[in-house]
């Protein structure tokens, strides 16, 4: 990639996983919209990431990044699990060859039938409530699924809310996942003790896994490591009421830079900073999880729309493209852009708000510094391999869904 260098394997220097040339071909071949993925730098990255992560750390690939099936089928070819938040997901990554341990299954509003069908893959669930403990209770009792039998009772994650000592907001956009502050997710730390004592009746299932999660899109490894810390000491208070943890879940957060030449996160002092916790608390011998969704797929994909007319508009310049927020909704939800370019346009930059064809004034990219585009031209934008299509309001006013193509190499 022109521009870009790597980086214990992982691409970095660059926010387009596709040169301008291969943006050019691949709209002229696929046609636009569409959104374009590169397997092999999501292969990449994947086995970047493991080599510099302790042996005791598991990755499990956060499908609501991406669920698409070859995607899902490439990360499950190199032993990645998977963390799951719904029924769908939990049915795409079936399809995609994962069962058993190797499949999480969290969300702070589970279904009957999904709690179901995850006692049915084997899945490790992580509980947010009493209310998810009693249902999994009653299944149990019930012969859904093969936990709580002759073999002992089924282990299950707990979710935890922390009371401080984490932090989100380095990643330009705010709080996503709510920092401390009051949350929908888990069990809040203040009510932690009671809550085990009540959960403790349950004779089907038993406590054996924590999972907190604090941050998203973190591209600083000090503040990742400040809430992993955090999430260890969690799960010191809990071994010390007699619980024997076998694997704490750490969650994601793993960020990547939105714009070109802002820092990439350095795993490698990631990986070490991991390693050193664990030494530090030697009483901990099971497993860590990471659940990177945005770090391991974003950097792989682009999103390619041509302009179907540009507006002048009382000293404001508006592009408007074959998609908006029905295709990518992330810079309405955040505030933050996705970057862009203009394959094959020269000239001098100046800001222009790209709109999408929605009948709405909320239907808008951003405003970003780029050449002066007419209609017919193209853009590319980068780092929409997570957060994008799946994400957005693709139903709205009924408008084609965009295509997706996943290539592996160059493309010519």
């Amino acid at each position: 990639m022109t521009g870009s260098t790597r980086t214990g394997g992982a691409r970095t220097g660059s926010v387009f996983a596709f040169t301008e040339a291969e943006a050019l071909a691949i709209a002229k071949s696929r046609g636009t919209p569409c959104f374009a993925y590169r397997l092999d730098e999501a292969q990449t990255r994947f086995r970047a990431l493991a080599a510099v992560l302790p042996s005791r750390v598991r990755l499990a690939f956060a499908v609501k990044a991406n669920p698409h099936p070859a995607l899902l089928a490439r990360f499950c070819s190199l032993g990645s699990w998977f963390d799951c938040a719904s029924g769908g997901e939990l049915k795409r990554v079936r399809e995609a060859g994962a069962s058993g341990a190797r499949v999480l299954f969290a969300g702070p509003g589970k279904a009957d039938d999904e709690l179901a069908l995850a006692l049915e893959l084997g899945a490790r669930i992580q509980a947010d409530g009493i209310e998810d403990l009693e249902r999994i209770e009653a299944m149990l009792a019930s012969g859904v699924g093969a936990g709580g039998g002759e073999a002992g009772p089924l282990a299950i994650n707990l979710r935890v809310h922390p009371l401080s000592g984490v932090t989100e907001g380095s990643n330009g956009a705010g709080s996503i996942i709510g920092g401390s502050g009051p949350s929908a997710f888990g069990v809040d730390e203040e009510g932690l003790g009671s809550f085990l004592e009540e959960a403790a009746v349950f004779k089907r299932l038993r406590i054996r896994g924590l999972q907190v999660f604090a941050a998203s899109n973190e591209r600083d490894a000090k503040r990742l490591l400040s809430n992993h810390q955090t999430a260890l000491a969690i799960g010191r208070t809990m071994s010390s009421r007699g619980l024997e943890l076998d694997c704490i879940d750490l969650g994601g957060g793993l960020g990547i830079p939105y714009a070109e030449g802002l820092g990439e996160l350095d795993i490698a002092a990631l990986g070490a900073g991991i390693a050193s916790l664990l030494e530090e608390n030697p009483w901990f011998r099971g497993s860590l999880i990471l659940e990177p969704g945005r770090w391991l797929a974003g950097p792989i994909g682009v999103y390619l729309a041509r302009v179907i007319r540009v507006k002048e508009s009382r000293g404001k310049r508006f592009v408007i493209l074959e998609g908006g927020i029905n295709h990518l909704l992330r810079p309405l939800l955040t505030g933050q852009s996705f970057p862009a370019k203009a394959p094959g346009i020269q000239g001098q930059a100046s800001p222009q708000i790209l709109a999408g064809p929605l009948c709405s004034s909320l239907d808008r990219l951003g405003e970003l510094l780029l050449p002066r585009l007419k209609a017919g031209d193209l853009l590319m934008l980068g780092q929409t391999g997570a957060y994008g299509f799946t994400e957005a309001m693709s139903t709205f006013l009924s408008h084609a869904p965009p295509a997706e193509h996943c290539f592996e190499g160059p493309v010519a």
